[in-house]
C-alpha cells in the first residue's frame, strides 16, 4: 500500500510526521527556555578554529516545526496539483532539497556552514521557479538566482571580516572595530533573500514557479531566511546605532510599495506574493523597533496563513481553466464553498481581524509602534500601508469570490479532492487558533507590559474598517480594464523597480561591451593589425602585379637590346 503512493505523498506523510513528532520537544524547549550548543571542532589554523555548529533552541525548533509542517501540506496538495506531471519525482526531490536547506540555515549557528543552506535556498529556488521551461520562467529564474547571489557575496564578505573575532559563532558575537561593515553586509544580505526595497522586484517575478511552490518559498522558507537571520545576529546587530533606523525606514517603504502596488494588480498569485513583501515588512519593521521575537511571533502566524492562502489561489486557478487573471473571475463561492471559507480565513488573518492568528501578532506589532518612540511619519505609514492591507484583500474578494461570473459559462468547480481538502482543512485549523497557542506557549513572546488609551488600543481596527469602507467605495468594475496612465504604470511597476531590476542594469554593460568591441576588436585592433597588414600587402602586390603586366613588352625588348649588346660587345 506505501509502496502504491506517490512519491509526493511519502515526502508529505515524512514531513508531517516530522512535525508531530518534534512538536512536544519544542514545546518543552520553549516553556523550559533551554539551549544546546553542541560544536564538532575540525581543524585549527593559527588562532582560527574551524568547527561544524549545530544549535537546539525553541527558535530552531520551532522554526522547523512550522517549515516541516507547511512543506508536509505543500507536498499533499501536490500530489493532486501536480499529478499530470511527467516530473513529478525531479519535482519532489528538489521540494524536498528545498526543505532540507532552510533546516540547515535554522539548526547551524556558524556562519560558513550556514552558508551551505543560504546557498542550497538560491540554487534550488532557481531550478524551481525555471521548473516550466520557457523564456518568461527564465527571466524570472535569473533575476530571483541574481538578487540573491548578492546576499550570498555579502555573507562571505561577512566570513572574511569576521575571521579577526577568531570564530563565526552568531550567538556569541562581540562589538570590534570593523563592527560597522560586518552589520552592513548582515543587513544587506537579509535585504536581498527578504526582498525589501531596493531589491523587491525578484519576489512577485518568482511566481512563475508553480503554485506548491510559491506557497512554500512565499510563506516559511526562501523570504523568511533573510529576516530569520536578523532575528539570529539581533543582539550583536543592535549595538550599532544605524542598524535599526535604517530598516525601519527601509522596512516602511517596502510595506507602502508592497500595499499600493497590490490594489493595482490583476494577477490572482502576484497579489498574494505583493501581500508576502508586505507582510514581510512589517517583521522587519518589527526588528527595526527592537522586537526580534514578536517578529519570530509574526513570522510563524504569517507563514501559516499565507501558506493556505496560496493553496486556495492554486485550487481556484485549478479549477478555472488556469486562469490567473482575477478579471475574469467571479461567483466562485457557489461553485467552491469549502475553498473560498479557507480563503477568506486567510485572507481576514491577513488583515488582521479580530482573534485569528495574524491577529495576535500583528495587532501587537502596530500597538507597540504607537507605544515607543517612533517617528509621526513612520506611524502614519505603518498603519496607511494596514489600511492598503484590507484594501486589496477586498478587492480580491470581490473580483474573483464575489463578483458577478465573468468565467467560462460551461466550467464547473468541484471540490472532490481529498489531498487538497485535508491540506487546506489542516492550514485553516492553524489560521484560526495558531496565534492564540503560540501567545500562550512562548512566554517570551509577550513583551513588558504596557499601557495605551482606548484610543490608540482600536486604532488598528478602525484604519482596517476604512481600509475595507475605502476599497468598497473606490472599487471599479476590473473586468473592464482602463486605460494605463503614468501613475498606474508607476504604482503597477511596484514604483518602477519592476523595469530597473531587469534590463537597465544590463543594457549599460552589454552596450559599453558591444562599442568597445566594434571600435576596438573589430576596428584598431584590425586596422593596426593581422588585417590591416594583409589588406596593406596585397594592395602593394597588386600595384607591382600592374606594373608588371603593363611593362611586360618594355622588359622583353629591353633584354633583347642588352643580349645584342653584350654580342656586339665580344664580337669586336
Amino acid at each position: 500500500m506505501f509502496l502504491k503512493l506517490k512519491s509526493s505523498s511519502i515526502s508529505s506523510l515524512f514531513l508531517l510526521t516530522y512535525s508531530v513528532m518534534i512538536f512536544p520537544l519544542s514545546c518543552y524547549f520553549a516553556m523550559s527556555n533551554m539551549s544546546f550548543l553542541v560544536e564538532w571542532n575540525i581543524m585549527n589554523i593559527s588562532s582560527c578554529s574551524m568547527s561544524f555548529i549545530f544549535i537546539l533552541d525553541p527558535v530552531s525548533l520551532s522554526f522547523s516545526n512550522v517549515v516541516c509542517l507547511i512543506s508536509g501540506c505543500v507536498m499533499m496538495f501536490s500530489s493532486s496539483y501536480m499529478s499530470h506531471d511527467p516530473f513529478l519525482k525531479r519535482f519532489t526531490w528538489l521540494v524536498m532539497l528545498f526543505v532540507m536547506s532552510m533546516n540547515l540555515l535554522v539548526f547551524i549557528p556558524s556562519l560558513p556552514a550556514l552558508l551551505l543552506g543560504w546557498d542550497g535556498l538560491g540554487i534550488v529556488s532557481f531550478a524551481l521557479v525555471i521548473y516550466y521551461q520557457n523564456m518568461k520562467s527564465l527571466g524570472a529564474g535569473m533575476l530571483t538566482v541574481l538578487a540573491n547571489r548578492i546576499g550570498d557575496v555579502m555573507i562571505l564578505l561577512s566570513i572574511g571580516i569576521l575571521v579577526l573575532q577568531g570564530h563565526w559563532i552568531i550567538t556569541l558575537m562581540f562589538d570590534f572595530y570593523l563592527s560597522f561593515w560586518v552589520t552592513l553586509t548582515i543587513l544587506i544580505a537579509a535585504m536581498t533573500k527578504s526582498a525589501q526595497i531596493p531589491f523587491s522586484s525578484w519576489l512577485p517575478a518568482a511566481m512563475a514557479a508553480p503554485t506548491p511552490v510559491s506557497a512554500l518559498v512565499h510563506s516559511s522558507t526562501l523570504v523568511t531566511a533573510g529576516v530569520f537571520l536578523l532575528i539570529r545576529f539581533f543582539p550583536f546587530l543592535e549595538t550599532q546605532m544605524f542598524f535599526k533606523p535604517t530598516l525601519l525606514f527601509i522596512s516602511v517603504l517596502t510595506l507602502l510599495m508592497a500595499g499600493i502596488g497590490a490594489n493595482y494588480e490583476n494577477d490572482l498569485k502576484k497579489i498574494i506574493a505583493l501581500s508576502t513583501l508586505s507582510q514581510l515588512g512589517v517583521m522587519m519593521m518589527s526588528l527595526g523597533m527592537g522586537m526580534p521575537s514578536l517578529a519570530l511571533f509574526h513570522l510563524y502566524t504569517h507563514a501559516l496563513f499565507k501558506a493556505l492562502l496560496f493553496l486556495c489561489a492554486g485550487a481556484i486557478i485549478h479549477n478555472s481553466s488556469n486562469t490567473q487573471d482575477i478579471r475574469s473571475m467571479g461567483m466562485i463561492y457557489n461553485q467552491a464553498p469549502l475553498t473560498i471559507s479557507c480563503m477568506n480565513i486567510a485572507n481576514l488573518s491577513l488583515c488582521g481581524a479580530p482573534f485569528l492568528s495574524g491577529f495576535y501578532s500583528k495587532d501587537l506589532i502596530l500597538e507597540i509602534s504607537l507605544f515607543q518612540p517612533t517617528n509621526f511619519l513612520m506611524v502614519v505609514l505603518i498603519f496607511l500601508a494596514t489600511g492598503m492591507t484590507a484594501a486589496y484583500s477586498l478587492r480580491l474578494s470581490f473580483c474573483s469570490l464575489w463578483g458577478t461570473p465573468k468565467n467560462i459559462p460551461f466550467h464547473a468547480k468541484h471540490e472532490k479532492d481529498l489531498y487538497i481538502n485535508f491540506s487546506t482543512m489542516t492550514l485553516s485549523l492553524c489560521a484560526i487558533f495558531a496565534g492564540f497557542f503560540l501567545q500562550n506557549i512562548f512566554l517570551q513572546f509577550n513583551p513588558c507590559p504596557f499601557i495605551l488609551p482606548m484610543s490608540h488600543k482600536i486604532l488598528t481596527i478602525i484604519v482596517i474598517l476604512l481600509g475595507l469602507f475605502f476599497a468598497s467605495v473606490m472599487w471599479e468594475e476590473d473586468h473592464i480594464p482602463s486605460e494605463m496612465n503614468k501613475t498606474k504604470f508607476f504604482f503597477t511597476t511596484m514604483w518602477f523597480l519592476a523595469p530597473i531590476s531587469a534590463q537597465p542594469l544590463t543594457h549599460f554593460s552589454m552596450s559599453l561591451g558591444t562599442n568597445l568591441m566594434k571600435s576596438i576588436d573589430q576596428g584598431w585592433l584590425e586596422i593596426l593589425g593581422g588585417q590591416g597588414t594583409l589588406m596593406t600587402l596585397s594592395s602593394l602586390s597588386k600595384q607591382n602585379q600592374a606594373l608588371q603586366m603593363k611593362s611586360f613588352n618594355f622588359f622583353i625588348s629591353f633584354m633583347i637590346l642588352a643580349v645584342l649588346f653584350i654580342l656586339l660587345m665580344n664580337m669586336n
